[in-house]
C-alpha cells in the first residue's frame, strides 16, 4: 500500500536526509514502493503478550535503557481505598477529569500543579500513550506541549493524523514525576485505573506505545523498544504498536526514521482493522 507523506514535515522532523538515502537504496531494487515502507508486515493474528530478553547493548544505549521490573498490568492500585478501582471503572469523562484532578493515590500528587489527564477526540480511533507529564505539561495541563510534543505533532501530521481529530494522547501517569524522572512501578500501578477507564471510554482501534514505560505498562514486558518494534501486541483486546518516545528521538536523530517506519506500520495495521 502506497502511503502518503509530506516532504515539508519530514524536513521539519529532520528526517528528509535519511529518507533520501533510503529512497536511493530502494531505487536500486526493482519493484519497491517510492514511499516509506515497512519491511516487516504485521502478523495476521495478534499474539499474546510475551516477555522477551532485551538484546545486548553497550555504552550510552545501555545506560539509557536500564532494565527495570515490569509494571503489572493489573489495575489494583496500591491505595487504601478498595472501592477505588470499581468506582473509576464506571466514571464518565467529566467525573474522570475530577477524579484525576483530586487523586491522591500516590505521592506524585504532592508536587503537581495539576493532573494532566489527556487531550484529543473522546472517540478517537488512535490512542497514543506516553509516560508522564513534564514541566510544561504540568503548567499547561495538556500532554506533549514541549519540544517532544512539537516533534510528535509533526510526525502525526506527516502521517495524515492530528490530535483533536483522529488522535487522543494520554500518559501512563497523570502527574509530573519530580525532575522528570521515570514513574515508579507503584506510581504506574496507582494510575492504572485512570488510563484503563480512558481506554474504555475512547474505545480506540489501535494504541501506539511511546517509549519503554508505556510499552511495559501495556504489555507487561520489560523488553526493549528495539526488540518489540515491528510487531503487533495487544492490551485489553486492542492492537498495540511500540515506538520510541519523542523525547528520546530528540537525542537520537537517526532513530527518527525508525519511528516513522513504526507509524507507517501502524497506518497499515489500522487500514486492515
Amino acid at each position: 500500500m502506497n502511503l502518503p507523506y509530506d516532504e515539508d514535515y519530514l524536513r521539519e522532523m529532520e528526517l528528509w536526509p535519511f529518507f533520501e538515502m533510503q529512497q536511493r537504496s530502494l531505487a536500486q531494487s526493482p519493484g519497491v514502493l517510492s514511499s516509506p515502507s515497512v519491511t516487516r508486515a504485521p502478523p495476521t493474528e495478534i499474539p499474546a503478550p510475551a516477555r522477551h530478553a532485551p538484546p545486548p547493548q553497550s555504552g550510552t544505549a545501555r545506560a539509557a535503557s536500564v532494565s527495570r521490573p515490569a509494571a503489572p498490568v493489573e489495575t489494583n492500585p496500591v491505595v487504601a481505598d478498595p472501592a477505588r478501582v470499581p468506582r473509576i471503572a464506571h466514571l464518565d469523562w467529566d467525573s474522570l477529569k475530577r477524579e484525576a484532578a483530586t487523586c491522591q493515590a500516590c505521592k506524585l500528587c504532592e508536587k503537581r500543579k495539576q493532573a494532566v489527564l489527556g487531550v484529543g477526540a473522546p472517540n478517537a480511533p488512535w490512542l497514543f500513550v506516553g509516560e508522564g507529564p513534564g514541566a510544561e505539561e504540568d503548567d499547561q495541563g495538556e500532554p506533549f506541549v514541549g519540544q517532544a510534543g512539537k516533534l510528535l505533532d509533526a510526525m502525526l501530521t506527516a502521517a495524515g493524523l492530528r490530535r483533536g481529530r483522529e488522535v487522543y494522547i494520554a500518559n501512563v501517569v497523570k502527574c509530573r514525576p519530580p525532575g522528570n524522572r521515570n514513574p515508579s512501578p507503584e506510581e504506574t500501578l496507582a494510575c492504572a485505573p485512570l488510563l484503563d477507564r480512558q481506554i474504555d471510554l475512547i474505545q480506540p482501534k489501535l494504541i501506539v506505545a511511546l517509549g519503554k514505560i508505556a510499552l511495559t505498562r501495556l504489555t507487561g514486558s520489560d523488553a526493549s523498544i528495539a526488540s518489540m518494534r515491528g510487531k503487533l501486541h495487544a492490551y485489553r483486546g486492542i492492537p498495540v504498536i511500540a515506538t520510541y518516545h519523542p523525547a528520546y528521538l530528540l537525542r537520537n536523530l537517526p532513530d527518527k526514521l525508525k519511528a516513522w517506519e513504526d507509524l507507517m506500520m501502524a497506518k497499515k495495521a489500522m487500514a486492515a482493522l
